[in-house]
């Protein structure tokens, strides 16, 4: 299958659904958010027709992808086309089903983290769920599955550092930190403006939506109202 040289990634972002309510999700996910109108299939070919864009790498995003009935289908639809894949999760919960997908040569994990304080990181998702997202990163550690984390920084004082250290101890080696970027649930004082972006939109990467629309970034600050991508 002959490729194009027009994209070097994608974010398919295949649900606004999640079960966190982040003070701060720039997509304004939540429980209450659907999958979308696009079906398997439609992903299915929209894979298909980034990779032969050029696309080398994609991102499964959402919402929580994990909540997609159909995810482990997917991804083994980008592997075959070629593609590597990376699943952006909250980790809260993954299923036996994915736990095997994400096994699978080509695919790697990205996670948030906010604190090593359960009440602090509830304050930030909405939702108990330290506990889980943290068994969860010792388990894909312990599996040898490739991963990356972010700690965001969203409130005062936050524990942040006492986060990254949580992190190292649990054997993650890539561990970035990001502060909070006023788009959708994220606006404070100084409101969305193209400040909040990282200034590389379109550069050879699209964000395709859970109703089809394509973007040239997966926060542009016209989505302050949307319903889609959380990292929580």
């Amino acid at each position: 299958m002959q490729s194009l040289d027009l994209l070097r990634f994608t974010w398919w972002e295949i649900t606004g659904k999640c079960q966190l309510t982040c003070g701060h999700c720039y997509a304004s996910s939540g429980p209450d958010a659907t999958h979308g109108t696009m079906t398997t299939a439609d992903w299915r070919r929209v894979i298909t027709q980034t990779y032969q864009a050029g696309a080398k790498m994609g991102q499964f995003i959402g919402g929580e992808p994990t909540l997609h009935p159909d995810l482990p289908e997917l991804i083994s639809h980008a592997l075959d086309t070629g593609m590597e894949v990376e699943v952006y999760t909250n980790l809260v919960h993954v299923s036996a089903a994915n736990w095997q997908t994400f096994r699978l040569p080509g695919v790697r994990l990205a996670t948030s983290y906010y604190s090593d304080q359960a009440e602090e990181h509830r304050s930030i998702t909405g939702r108990s769920t330290l506990r889980n997202t943290t068994k969860n990163i010792a388990r894909a550690v312990e599996l040898g599955i490739p991963l990356r984390a972010g700690v965001i920084g969203v409130l005062d004082r936050q524990r942040t550092g006492q986060g990254i250290a949580a992190l190292e101890r649990l054997g993650v080696r890539e561990i970035g930190y990001d502060d909070l970027r006023e788009v959708g649930r994220g606006e404070r004082d100084r409101g969305p403006g193209v400040d909040q972006l990282c200034g590389n939109c379109g550069d050879r990467q699209v964000a395709i939506s859970p109703t089809g629309e394509v973007w040239p970034c997966v926060r542009p600050v016209s989505r302050t109202s949307a319903a889609p991508p959380s990292r929580a």
